[in-house]
C-alpha cells in the first residue's frame, strides 16, 4: 500500500472513530438533513454538529449543497468501495446503540414535520391552489414537463401549424420540428415564435400536398386542423404518406356540434366530427391501431368540447 493510502485509511479509521460521527453518518444514510435538523435529530448543540461535519466533509465521508439559506448534507456520493466496506463494518455496532436508535426516531419525526408543514399548506390553499401554481409556474407546466416523455431522437410534423405554439412547445425536446402551414401570415407568425430554436423548419404549403418526403416523420400532428380542410381524408392520407413505417399520428378536434356561426366566423368547413367518421377516415387514409378520447369538457370555456384520436401508420397491402 502507498503511502498517500495509507494516509487516507488512518484518517478513514480516525474519522470513525468518534461516536458523534458515527451517529452523524447513520443519521444522514439515504437522507438530506440541515444543520438544524441534525442538531434536533441528535439534541446535540449547533456548534458540536458543525464541528463534526466539518471533519467529516474533510475527510470526504459527507457532502454538502446550498439551498437558499439552508445548507443540506448526504453522506458522499464518491465514496469508494473501501470506504463503503468500512462503514458497513463500523455501522453494525453503531446502529444498535440506544442513542443510534433514538437517533433515527427523531430523524423520522424531523421528515415527518416537513410532511406536516407542506400538508398544512395544501390543507389551507387547496381551494386557490390551481390559480396559485398558474402564477407561479404557468397555467399548463404539467403538460409542458410530460413532454419530456418524448423520444429525442423524433422527427416531428406539426401540419397546420398556425403561429407556431406547439413547435415551440416541441423543439426542445424532440430533434426535429417540421412546421407546415399555408397562411401567410401563420407562417410569420410560427418563424417568429420558433426563430430561437435551430431545430425547426418551418415550411410554406398545403396539408393535401405537404411540402415533405415520403417516410420522413416518426409523428404527424394535427392539431384543431381538421374541420377548417375540404377533403379531410386527403389530409389524412398525406400525413400517412410522409410518416415513416409504424409511424404515429396524433390528431385532436372537435366532437361534432351545431354552431353554424363558426362557419361564418371562423371559417370553419366542419361542425366537428363523429367518433364513427373519424374511424372510418383513418382506415381509409391506411391508419390502423386507433385509440380515440374524448377530451374532459371544460365548462369555463364556450368552444365545443374536444377529442383525440392516436393511430399507426399500417404497413402497406
Amino acid at each position: 500500500m502507498t503511502a498517500p493510502a495509507r494516509a487516507l485509511v488512518h484518517d478513514r479509521l480516525a474519522t470513525l472513530a468518534d461516536a458523534t460521527r458515527c451517529r452523524l453518518l447513520l443519521a444522514l444514510e439515504g437522507r438530506e438533513l440541515t444543520v438544524g435538523e441534525l442538531c434536533q435529530a441528535l439534541q446535540l448543540p449547533q456548534s458540536t454538529v458543525s464541528r463534526h461535519l466539518k471533519v467529516l466533509a474533510d475527510t470526504g465521508w459527507t457532502a454538502s449543497r446550498a439551498e437558499g439559506a439552508s445548507r443540506w448534507y448526504a453522506i458522499a456520493g464518491t465514496l469508494d468501495e473501501h470506504a463503503h466496506d468500512l462503514w458497513t463494518l463500523v455501522r453494525s455496532s453503531v446502529a444498535v446503540t440506544p442513542s443510534a436508535v433514538q437517533d433515527l426516531a427523531r430523524v423520522d419525526a424531523v421528515v415527518a414535520a416537513r410532511r406536516a408543514r407542506s400538508e398544512a399548506f395544501f390543507a389551507d390553499a387547496a381551494g386557490e391552489w390551481d390559480a396559485t401554481r398558474g402564477q407561479l409556474y404557468g397555467t399548463r407546466s404539467d403538460l409542458a414537463a410530460t413532454l419530456a416523455l418524448l423520444d429525442p431522437a423524433w422527427t416531428i410534423g406539426d401540419l397546420g401549424c398556425g403561429t407556431g405554439v406547439l413547435s415551440a412547445a416541441l423543439a426542445p425536446v424532440v430533434r426535429r420540428v417540421i412546421a407546415v402551414d399555408a397562411s401567410p401570415a401563420m407562417l410569420e407568425a410560427a418563424r417568429s415564435r420558433t426563430g430561437g430554436f435551430n431545430n425547426v423548419d418551418v415550411r410554406d404549403g398545403a396539408l393535401e400536398a405537404l411540402p415533405i418526403a415520403d417516410a420522413s416523420l416518426d409523428v404527424a400532428v394535427l392539431m384543431l386542423v381538421l374541420h377548417h380542410v375540404a377533403e379531410p381524408v386527403r389530409v389524412l392520407r398525406e400525413a400517412r404518406r410522409v410518416l415513416r413505417a409504424d409511424g404515429r399520428l396524433l390528431l385532436c378536434d372537435m366532437r361534432a356540434h351545431e354552431r353554424e356561426e363558426y362557419r361564418v366566423m371562423m371559417g370553419h368547413v366542419w361542425l366537428g366530427f363523429d367518433e364513427d367518421v373519424m374511424r372510418d377516415w383513418c382506415v381509409q387514409a391506411g391508419f390502423d391501431a386507433l385509440r380515440y378520447i374524448g377530451l374532459p369538457a371544460d365548462a369555463s370555456l364556450s368552444g365545443p368540447a374536444l377529442f383525440t384520436i392516436t393511430a399507426r401508420a399500417a404497413a402497406p397491402c
